[in-house]
């Protein structure tokens, strides 16, 4: 399967994804476009082919992709693009792959990456799950970084989180031995879930040690999520875990 486009050849926003839930499916995410500018749209149309990488559903050769053999770091819901962007630029010796299903956030951080003259940077317009479980193989990644996930703060929507025990054991199958997960939350609902769930997944070690966090490392900027969250008087938490070597893909 391919990422759609229209007949006049600007791409369409992805299908959302859904998990099963017995025998319901649940969204992990809704489309909230927004506003989408003819910038943002001349920039899928001008500068996809450049920095785009369309979702097919195989095996995907990311040295390949981006020409060289470098560490690969994946940032999943980048929104705007801004910390992706900043890391891009702070490190240039790392490759950084991005996906972000929301069609605004995905235009404006293709106009930035061309104003950088940015090389090392590949973006998906599609769902995480699918791309990870189809295009990135396993042991392939050097970090995952995860910020600020919608919270889904209704507690009957809870189960639409993104960070659940099969999702973290699908992000372990990713990373290689030693490989790092950073997430970050100003919910402290959510940090909850996430300690509960990435505390006892196999393969991944907290930093700070059970239920630890630590303070905002200096590869991830303040983002309008977090600067929006502290005006509302919410915390911030970041959890770091590595993989642990120890634990065999086939183990898992």
């Amino acid at each position: 399967m391919t990422d759609p486009f229209t007949s006049d050849g600007a791409k369409m926003p992805p299908k959302p994804f859904t998990i099963e839930e017995g025998r319901r499916q649940v969204r992990s995410f809704v489309l909230r476009q927004g506003r989408f500018t003819p910038a943002q749209q001349r920039a899928f149309d001008e500068l996809w082919p450049r920095f785009g990488l369309d979702y097919t559903g195989a095996p995907r050769d990311l040295d390949a992709a981006f020409g060289r053999d470098a560490p690969k770091v994946l940032e999943i819901g980048f929104g705007n693009g801004a910390a992706l962007r900043f890391a891009a630029q702070q490190d240039p010796s790392r490759d950084y792959i991005g996906i972000e299903v929301h069609a605004p956030g995905v235009g404006r951080l293709l106009n930035a990456l061309d104003d950088d003259g940015s090389t090392h940077v590949r973006l998906y317009h599609h769902d995480a799950v699918e791309v990870l479980e189809h295009e990135i193989a396993d042991g392939a990644l050097d970090e995952v970084r995860i910020y600020f996930p919608d919270p889904w703060h209704k507690k009957r929507h809870n189960k639409r989180r993104l960070i659940q025990p099969a999702f973290a054991a699908l992000v372990v199958r990713k990373l290689r031995d030693g490989g790092r997960l950073h997430a970050a939350t100003d919910w402290a609902d959510y940090a909850e879930q996430m300690w509960d769930v990435l505390d006892a997944t196999p393969g991944l070690a907290n930093r700070a040690g059970a239920r630890g966090h630590v303070e905002r490392p200096a590869w991830r900027p303040q983002t309008h999520f977090e600067t929006r969250g502290q005006k509302l008087g919410h915390g911030v938490w970041d959890l770091l875990y590595d993989r642990d070597s120890g634990v065999g893909i086939g183990d898992l």
